[in-house]
C-alpha cells in the first residue's frame, strides 16, 4: 500500500465529505476552509490526476451547464481503494501518535 501525501490524504478527505458534490472547485474550498491556507488549483488537480490513476478516485462528467458555458464538470467518487487508502492512512498516523504526551503549552516540553 502507498503512503499518501498529506496533499493527497485531503484531497480524498474532501472528497468523501463533499460526496456528490465533489469536483474541482468545491474540493479546493473545503481543503481552504479546512486547512486555513491558501491552494492553488493545481495543488489540488495534481493530486487528483494521480489518485485517479492509482485507482483511488473515479471520475465522472457532468452534463454540461449552461451557467459554465456549456462546459461539464469532473466531479470525483472514493473507490473502494480510495477507502482502503484512507483506513491505511488513519492506522498510520493513529499508531504515530499513539502514546505521546499531550501537546498542550502549558506542560514543560522536553525538546
Amino acid at each position: 500500500m502507498k503512503i499518501l501525501s498529506r496533499a493527497e490524504e485531503l484531497v480524498l478527505l474532501a472528497v468523501w465529505k463533499l460526496q456528490n458534490n465533489a469536483y474541482g472547485v468545491t474540493i479546493r474550498e473545503k481543503i481552504i476552509r479546512t486547512t486555513g491556507q491558501e491552494w492553488s488549483i493545481g495543488a489540488i488537480y495534481v493530486p487528483l490526476d494521480r489518485l485517479t490513476k492509482w485507482g483511488y478516485l473515479e471520475g465522472v462528467e457532468s452534463d454540461p451547464t449552461p451557467e459554465r458555458g456549456g462546459r461539464r464538470k469532473r466531479y470525483y467518487r472514493l473507490t473502494e481503494s480510495g477507502f482502503t487508502a484512507l483506513e491505511h492512512i488513519k492506522k498510520v498516523n493513529e499508531e504515530m501518535w499513539e502514546s505521546l504526551p499531550d501537546l498542550s503549552f502549558d506542560q514543560n516540553r522536553n525538546i
